[in-house]
């Protein structure tokens, strides 16, 4: 896919964004594909159907980016973000992962289901959005006048620290195989990884019947997978020789006849995929420069057409519906679940498909710590909630922590402090 000018080229690549984006969701609106709803059933009903789905979108994109980097089609060490980066960031994937994962419990859903629910009528998805936009924006933008960011402030001093230096690449080719052998163990490693899960997804024969569940595994991991192709493969010739997008801005004096047209920044132009949580800062970044071209992104493309293709998807099967808060209660718990979800997505680097699909597919060591850290957090939440449900005044939080971590086998069952529901 290489264009004569790079703003063909740009046009080319943020237009198939939102294309992709429309799939993903009338896809996720049409099967229910919910990576909350996969934990919340899967703890308090013990139905995993929809966690076999979430791993089939994960399985097809590690298999496929595999395949594609091998081909030299696709570029995920060249990502952004940077999920390979040499430096393991330990304690934000953990710290970032559990807080996205308590924030989307208590939010009722994660990043990319708020945007399904915005699209299908959910006025509750307006109010998470936006405070998460608004945590995300200035987690790494600075605050006006200021060189200070959300991220400097709370974290920086005392997290980046913790971070471990795994040389050239985190991935899991690269760490059990060495420069030399990465490009082999990448593939051994995502054919051991994505052939065991297909294995373990379909072991299931109420998986197999179940055509939601397979349509919307399927079809996240293919969009996931087609993203990575897309956003490594659009080019410019410019005088005879070819340029990726990043390249070509890098070199944008040398290159190009004017300063118009030229992208804000040059990072948001290099490979990637899915993922909903900076994006939401791009955007909120976008709207309040007046829809200044410059800053308009595959993550605000993909924001956009996520909405739009569950809006679509809404109005074709009349289940559009305005949903609003039942309580005062409710909407605390989004505010604080957005705010959780806010600081801990651009901490993690992403969100349920940003980091436990999109950033796997990579094989990223903090991917699959993030991936983790999430399912906990909201694992946890869930228990906890229920706890206090059903013993009201008798569970104290403390009980009820206690309690979880014991139902969740992370403490033994002697020190539990509530009866088993």
């Amino acid at each position: 896919m290489t264009f004569e000018t790079f703003a063909e080229a740009q046009s080319l690549m943020l237009w198939a964004t939102f294309a992709l984006a429309v799939v993903m969701g009338a896809v996720v609106n049409k099967t229910n594909f919910c990576t909350m709803g996969a934990v919340s059933d899967a703890v308090n009903m013990g139905d995993y159907g929809r966690i076999r789905a979430w791993l089939l979108a994960i399985a097809v994109a590690v298999i496929g980016v595999a395949i594609l980097e091998s081909a030299g089609l696709a570029r995920p060490g060249d990502a952004f973000p940077p999920y390979r980066g040499g430096q393991l960031l330990l304690a934000e994937h953990i710290l970032g992962g559990l807080m996205f994962g308590i924030g989307m419990t208590l939010a009722s859903g994660c990043g990319n289901k708020v945007l399904i629910r915005l699209g299908g009528g959910n006025i509750k998805s307006i109010f998470v959005l936006a405070v998460i936009a608004l945590i995300a924006y200035f987690m790494v933008n600075p605050f006006p006048g200021t060189d200070q960011t959300l991220m400097s402030l709370f974290f920086i001093g005392w997290i980046r620290p913790l971070s471990v230096n795994l040389g050239a690449s985190q991935d899991l080719g690269a760490v059990l195989g060495g420069a030399e052998g990465a490009a082999t163990l990448r593939l051994v490693a995502a054919a051991v990884i994505g052939l065991g899960l297909l294995g373990y997804i379909f072991k299931s024969a109420d998986f197999r019947r179940n055509f939601d569940n397979i349509l919307g595994g399927l079809m996240v991991g293919l969009v996931i997978l087609g993203a990575w192709y897309l956003t490594s493969n659009v080019a410019v010739n410019a005088g005879g020789e070819v340029y990726n997008l990043t390249a070509y801005y890098d070199q944008w004096d040398m290159l190009a006849e004017s300063p118009e047209g030229k992208p804000d920044q040059g990072r948001p132009l290099s490979p990637q995929s899915f993922t909903f949580i900076n994006p939401m800062g791009q955007t909120l970044g976008f709207l309040s420069s007046g829809l200044d071209s410059a800053l308009l992104t595959f993550g605000v493309m993909s924001l956009l057409g996520v909405i739009a293709g569950s809006f679509l998807w809404s109005l074709l099967n009349r289940r559009f519906r305005i949903e609003w808060f039942s309580s005062l209660g409710d909407f605390a718990n989004h505010i604080i679940g957005a705010l959780l979800m806010g600081f801990g997505g651009v901490l993690a680097m992403g969100c349920t498909i940003g980091q436990a699909i999109t950033g796997v597919s990579t094989l990223a060591l903090g991917s699959f710590l993030t991936f983790g850290a999430i399912v906990l957090g909201s694992a946890l939440t869930m228990k906890i909630q229920y706890y206090k449900m059903v013993y009201e005044d008798e569970a104290t939080f403390i009980k009820a922590l206690l309690t979880s971590l014991a139902d969740l086998k992370l403490l033994p069952a002697a020190l539990r402090k509530l009866d088993p529901v």
